[in-house]
Order: C-alpha cells, then structure tokens, then sequence
C-alpha cells in the first residue's frame, strides 16, 4: 500500500485486515472489537504467520491471495500457535519478497492497481513490459520507504512456467500478414512505372 502523499509504505491483511494498514513495525489490532488484547484466545484476530516459507507460497496459488507479498517478520510479544505458525502481538518486518507480474515476467516495479482504501493505494508487482510508460513506484523507492530489503521472484527455481519464446519473424522484422499489402504495393508501383515506360518508347518507336 501506499500513502496518498507518496511519503510511505505500508501492507495489509488478506480477509478481514483488509480495513487496515500497517507500518514496517505494529501492534495488531482487532477489527471486530477493540475492548481485548490481540491476540485473544476466543477470537481470530492477530497476526498471523508460517514457520515455513514454503506453505505461504502454497498459500499464493489460492484468488485471495495470489497477489500478495510475502513478508519475512519478527514476532513479538503475545502470541497463540496454531498448527502451522503463530498467531501474535506485534511484528517488525524483516525483507520483503515480491511475486511476478501476472504475465509471468520478473517484477521491475509497483504499479497502482484500484481498490485502494481512504488515504492508501493499492500496489501490485509489474515487469517493465506491462508497466509501459505508466507513473509506477520502483523497487529502489519501495525499498527506501519501507526501509527493509525487497526482493524479486525469479521463478527458475520453483516453477515450470515461463513466458514463451517469442514467434520467429522474416529478416525484414515484418509478420508474413503484413508482407501482403506490402508487397501488393510494390507490385502496383511497378506496373505503374512499366506502362510508363511503354508509353514512352512507343512515342518514339512510332511513326513520323
């Protein structure tokens, strides 16, 4: 997320921490009741993290949350375990890891996707194809803002998917479609210039 200003960076949660955004280091907050600590014991509220790396990925290939970052934090103060991390007081983001761009190239940017909330913009990985000449925010920007490392996902390590080569075209650089009308003038501006010439040398092959 980013401030409406462009001064800094934030991040928010997937299901019901949608409503709310958070620095590099906070305090959870519940948004179903602000009258308990979080995280408490007969509610769902917290943060919530993975032990391992890996199932936060698994976690990427579900809709909700296929266009997530994935945040290396530090867990702090009250916390509840569940079966596959912990549900906690507060953190402090350690790096973050960007996903690519949904064409499947290497992230190069953040580009301003809509469904922002008052005062926040929403943010997504873009390659530098997609991004085109669009007003983006740039990994060294996002990295000065938050004020941690940010990294990419190259994807050679984890996927089979890649972009596909791209179709071979004539030495001219031109798709065979475009030849035709091409070629068809070409052809036309002969023909032209041959009946011209024909004109011309019967004028002067002509009788006297």
């Amino acid at each position: 997320m980013l401030s409406a200003d462009g001064a800094a960076v934030g991040f928010n949660g997937v299901a019901l921490g949608r409503s709310q955004v958070y620095g590099t280091v906070a305090e959870a907050v519940c948004v179903q009741s602000p009258r308990h600590r979080c995280p408490s014991t007969w509610c769902d509220c917290g943060f919530y993290c993975f032990h391992d790396a890996d199932q936060a990925r698994a976690l990427a290939c579900d809709e909700q949350y296929e266009r997530s970052v994935l945040l290396e934090v530090l867990a702090s103060g009250r916390y509840v375990s569940y079966e596959l991390g912990l549900r906690y007081q507060r953190q402090t983001v350690r790096s973050v890891h960007l996903g690519r761009c949904r064409c499947g190239r290497t992230a190069a940017a953040l580009d301003d996707v809509g469904g922002g909330i008052v005062g926040w913009r929403r943010l997504e990985a873009v390659c530098r194809e997609c991004a085109g000449r669009r007003a983006v925010l740039s990994l060294t920007q996002l990295t000065r803002l938050a004020g941690v490392p940010v990294t990419v996902d190259e994807g050679a390590e984890r996927s089979v998917l890649a972009p596909l080569a791209p179709l071979p075209v004539p030495d001219d650089g031109l798709p065979p479609d475009a030849e035709i009308p091409l070629l068809t003038a070409e052809v036309t501006l002969l023909q032209a210039r041959l009946d011209e010439v024909q004109r011309r040398l019967q004028r002067l092959t002509g009788p006297s």
